[in-house]
């Protein structure tokens, strides 16, 4: 008994790991029992046992008759508290963008430097899914397809720690400044610019050129953060008008 435990313990920490790691990603529905037991080289009840332990843990979720899938939303534990001091102070959203500058500076640097063919092929997708989202439905689809872009370039940078933080802070941007978003992707003059900043970005890191790759990041970054401003800027001048014109 003691060491039918050890071995799904031993299994589950091969999912978690995998999970981690970006093999078995966000949504994505678990292989079946037999065919996973078959690649894990593990007994069935061993696997079934490691999978309930992780969905005790909420990285999964068994759907009775409808297979085992990864947790959509799998964030670090500092996203809740950060949520809610951000719902409380508005302007700290600025501060999530100033620290992505760095990290996803140092993301797409790693990510030219260790990039998989099948990495940049995923890299290739988000920015073509992404595209393709343009002026097409809501436009929050188009600002989660912008983040998994980005991520696409974290995963590709095969650093576990800051894939996930990087998670958490795209959960927080989405949480707290879903308005603005909103008005980002529908301005004309503000797309194409987006558009040949991600482009050189995807580019640089097929490429293999590091330090061209953190150098778009953080210059796409400096421009959405500007651009934000500008419509909070916006906002607040025409609530001005507004409270005139009564």
């Amino acid at each position: 008994m003691v060491n039918q435990k050890r071995i799904s313990d031993q299994i589950a920490e091969t999912l978690a790991a995998m999970i981690a790691a970006g093999e078995l990603k966000p949504g994505e529905r678990l292989p079946a029992e037999r065919v996973l037991a078959g690649r894990l080289a593990v007994s069935r009840p061993s696997l079934r046992e490691a999978i309930q332990k992780l969905n005790s843990k909420g990285l999964l979720d068994s759907r009775r008759g409808g297979g085992t899938y990864v947790r959509e939303q799998i964030e670090p534990s500092f996203v809740d508290p950060l949520l809610a001091m951000l719902k409380e102070l508005p302007g700290s959203r600025f501060d999530v963008l100033e620290i992505r500058h760095a990290l996803e500076g140092t993301a797409a640097y790693y990510a030219a430097l260790r990039s998989t063919e099948s990495d940049k092929q995923n890299v290739r997708e988000k920015f073509e899914a992404m595209l393709g989202k343009h002026g097409v439905g809501d436009p929050m689809d188009e600002a989660r397809a912008d983040a998994e872009f980005h991520l696409s370039i974290v995963e590709a940078s095969h650093n576990l720690v800051l894939l996930h933080v990087m998670r958490g802070l795209f959960t927080l941007l989405m949480n707290s400044i879903s308005h603005n978003l909103e008005n980002l992707y529908t301005l004309p003059r503000v797309f194409q610019p987006l558009s040949n900043q991600h482009r050189r970005l995807m580019e640089a890191v097929l490429e293999g050129d590091p330090e061209r790759a953190k150098q778009a990041a953080q210059s796409h970054l400096v421009f959405v953060e500007e651009s934000l401003q500008q419509i909070d800027r916006q906002e607040i001048s025409n609530r001005g008008h507004l409270r005139g014109v009564k």
